[in-house]
């Protein structure tokens, strides 16, 4: 591997060397796009070699899943432990979980399975350590949430750039980028809104990939490394935020100065917590819940009272549609009309179709051909 990786510091090295303008622009999404296509091969080269043992297989549960991504020895298995009541083994000493444990967090009503992974190591992305094992887990969750420590601020870094290499795209949205192959005429470019990329950068990416003719469409404002995303085409996009664990072996002073660093290099206030005493650690339950996007409904039968005690856990944007799938394969085809009193309708006990978008806290009735 060290001939891969002496070819990607050639690459990176030159990136960081030239400057950005209209003049190198081609030149640098070639590089990036290059660069990105040996990181792509080599991460699946240690995904098809690293070992015949087996992999980590944790079929999902609950209204979402949540991955505790984390160095050996940030206390992921305490905190996992303080979250869900699942005893994960704890020890001072690195590698302590040697296989993906999962547990159930019951917050406000849901149901969230957390799963503590074994650490992240530098170069996992590869396939060093577990991982392979690791990141495949990873890549599987509707929640990342990336735990440090207080004596460690800079494995953050490390977690961030695996994550990364492992073709995890964390707190952004997938960019809007068709890309249709075709057997001549060329790279034809078309936009929807700004045109933020050029034909020629478009085409120096598109040229390492050996794509030379496509019908490319963009909509919206996206970069050189979004474009490549999309050519390469497997990228995850997933939802994550920062915890700080073990606050409470650090003074005051040198909590607010990891916090006030955290906040400059990433642009978010980082949860500061201590699995061991349990401290902030019922704030971090709310922060997973909404960072999952969760909204509770509560459901009326026709003519009774609705059920306020059992809501349905749903992501925020489901649509009326969304709960008749919940509730039975058949709701869809024989829907006649839903009832819903609530934030999301004009009066209460309003009627509405299959596409209207509910609320959180709404009451809803679903009314179905027999």
């Amino acid at each position: 591997m060290s001939g891969l990786e002496d070819e990607i510091k050639e690459i990176e090295d030159e990136l960081q060397r030239t400057v950005y303008n209209k003049a190198t622009s081609k030149h640098i999404g070639r590089l990036k796009a290059k660069l990105a296509k040996i990181k792509e091969e080599a991460v699946q080269r240690a995904m098809k070699s690293s070992g015949t043992g087996e992999g980590y297989s944790v079929k999902k549960s609950g209204d979402g899943t949540v991955v505790l991504v984390g160095f050996p020895s940030v206390g992921k298995s305490t905190l996992l432990n303080q979250l869900t009541g699942q005893e994960s083994e704890v020890a001072a000493y690195a590698f302590t979980t040697l296989t993906v444990v999962p547990g159930i967090l019951e917050h406000r009503g849901a149901k969230i399975q957390v799963l503590d992974i074994p650490g992240l190591i530098a170069g996992a992305a590869m396939g060093k350590g577990r991982g392979k094992e690791v990141i495949g887990v990873v890549r599987s969750a509707d929640l990342i949430l990336i735990l440090g420590d207080v004596y460690n601020g800079r494995h953050i870094d490390v977690l961030m750039r695996e994550l990364y290499d492992a073709g995890i795209r964390i707190n952004k949205p997938k960019p809007d980028i068709t890309i249709k192959k075709s057997g001549n005429g060329g790279i034809r470019l078309n936009y929807v809104g700004d045109e933020a990329l050029d034909i020629e950068e478009v085409r120096s990416i598109l040229a390492e990939n050996k794509v030379m003719n496509a019908d490319v469409l963009i909509r919206g404002n996206v970069n050189q490394d979004d474009f490549i995303d999309a050519m390469i085409g497997n990228r995850i996009y997933v939802p994550a935020f920062i915890a700080i664990n073990k606050v409470d072996l650090v003074d005051e002073k040198t909590r607010k100065e990891i916090e006030t660093d955290l906040v400059e290099r990433f642009g978010e206030e980082p949860h500061m917590i201590s699995a061991h005493s349990g401290y902030n650690v019922e704030e971090l339950k709310d922060a997973i819940y909404e960072h999952l996007g969760f909204m509770r409904l509560y459901m009326k039968p026709l003519g009774g009272a609705a059920d306020m005690d059992e809501p349905m856990i749903v992501r925020s944007g489901s649509t009326v549609e969304d709960v008749c799938r919940r509730l039975h394969r058949d709701f869809v085809d024989k829907f006649r009309y839903a009832k819903v009193w609530g934030k999301s309708v004009k009066h209460d006990a309003q009627r509405v179709g299959l596409q209207h978008t509910l609320a959180d806290s709404d009451i809803i009735t679903i009314v179905t051909r027999f």
